[in-house]
């Protein structure tokens, strides 16, 4: 059984702290057994490698958060970078031809697709590896995973079984219903509707005749290639709801989608996370500050207080989701990225009236962690080393970095940085224009 992660996200329902590279399912803020916290991607690739199903995952997400994605997973979970957002079936669409044309994987192979960003509990994960029998014993394309409803939501789509299952631990799908309102919602639910969870499975076969046949080519590279000419598809609507021959596997675990503050902040550790403090009348208020500077809330019930360094967000908790209608259409450059090797914190950005942008920026490596070998062609670097020890490449020359050091890296130079200690620094970049990829990567290997 094969196991395809879907990562992604635009990262604006938990504004500020969840961004374009740093979506929902990279924050750490969920609490873990033994202490300190976790990200909702590390807690569902924890489950599966209790599961015994983490060496045969392969994770989907935008070349954007491959970085961030490689420092939550680590480097032996394969992971495929989409060159641009595409939906789910087309994400989907790129593991199958992976599966099929760079891992060699049979096609009678059974494949399971989830979600990188659910709530669940140990239950869930066993519950996956149901999937390849009732597959088999129902002769269904495909089978999916429903969460009983705890509420009539209008967040999620529903599944609405046929009939009751005769002793069977699946039943055959009658129909989807996506997002209804409260009223539709609380019918279906009285019809034995389940919370559609995202989670499906079924053969790699299917999948590849999926793709067939909406003239999609199977061989990975190519389709890599042709994604500016793929539109955004759904794989809810694309298939899901075109296949007559469908099981469900209900599930009656802990299951949540925790992609709004009023869902995430049950599962927080307590109510105020960071520097600050929230008043003994501040009923039902909670405070989630990564600034470093204290933030105090005093007479205020019901609100979600969140400070980053992407912006300060308060709101009423049931009407803190508006924020993704607030900051539809706007383009926001990231505050701060977290890397493979560490992260990088926009402290400031000043465009001269030459059109120059300089952007000044604290960044930090892990010990033993490098960046990528590369180059800037428009812009250049200054380096103040502030602690730790390293060395770091330019055009070939080894040098040793230490705490006081100041390094100026050429527009053009191939350079590279890796941390013994961990190593920060303040980087000032100068930069002709303020093009977003303003980079080329040569190697991502340590040459020294």
């Amino acid at each position: 059984m094969q196991v395809v992660l879907l990562s992604g996200g635009s990262g604006k329902r938990l504004w500020p702290l969840s961004n374009e590279v740093r979506s929902k399912a990279f924050l750490k803020l969920l609490p873990k057994e033994g202490g300190g916290v976790e990200s909702m991607i590390e807690r569902v690739c924890r489950g599966l490698a209790e599961a015994g199903l983490l060496t045969s995952c392969c994770i989907v997400t935008h070349r954007s958060q491959v970085e961030i994605t490689r420092k939550s997973v680590g480097g032996d979970i394969p992971v495929l970078a989409e060159p641009l957002k595409r939906g789910t079936f087309t994400a989907v669409a790129l593991a199958a031809s992976y599966l099929h044309s760079v891992r060699k994987i049979r096609s009678e192979e059974i494949v399971v697709v989830i979600p990188v960003d659910s709530y669940v509990e140990a239950s869930f994960f066993k519950r996956l590896q149901r999937f390849p029998e009732v597959l088999g014993e129902s002769g269904a394309d495909l089978a999916l995973l429903g969460a009983a409803p705890q509420f009539p939501s209008t967040q999620f789509g529903y599944i609405l079984p046929k009939g009751t299952s005769s002793g069977k631990e699946y039943l055959q799908v009658a129909q989807f219903s996506e997002k209804p309102d409260e009223a539709r919602a609380d019918y279906l639910i009285s019809q034995g509707g389940l919370w559609n969870c995202g989670v499906f499975s079924c053969s790699l076969r299917f999948l590849l005749s999926c793709l067939e046949g909406r003239g999609l080519t199977t061989v990975y590279q190519e389709l890599l290639e042709r994604y500016t000419q793929l539109s955004e598809r759904s794989f809810d609507r694309e298939v899901l709801e075109k296949t007559e021959r469908a099981v469900v596997i209900p599930y009656t675990g802990q299951w949540a989608d925790i992609g709004s503050w009023d869902a995430l902040t049950p599962f927080l550790h307590g109510e105020v996370t960071g520097l600050g403090t929230i008043s003994a009348d501040s009923v039902d208020t909670h405070l989630v500050n990564e600034l470093s500077c204290p933030v105090h809330v005093i007479g205020a019930p019901g609100l979600i207080v969140a400070a980053g360094p992407d912006g300060i967000l308060v709101a009423g908790k049931e009407q803190a989701k508006r924020i993704k209608e607030e900051l539809e259409g706007q383009v926001m450059r990231p505050m701060i990225e977290e890397k493979r090797w560490g992260c990088s914190r926009i402290l400031d950005c000043t465009h001269t009236a030459e059109g120059t942008e300089i952007t000044t920026s604290k960044v930090t490596l892990l010990p033993g962690r490098h960046t990528s070998y590369h180059f800037h062609p428009d812009a250049q670097e200054m380096w103040s080393v502030l602690s730790g020890s390293g060395e770091y490449i330019i055009e070939g020359m080894v040098h040793p970095a230490t705490a006081g050091d100041m390094v100026t890296v050429l527009a053009g130079a191939r350079h590279l940085l890796r941390a013994t200690t961990q190593l920060e620094l303040i980087v000032v970049e100068i930069a002709l224009s303020s093009a977003a990829e303003d980079i080329v990567r040569i190697a991502d290997n340590w040459e020294g």
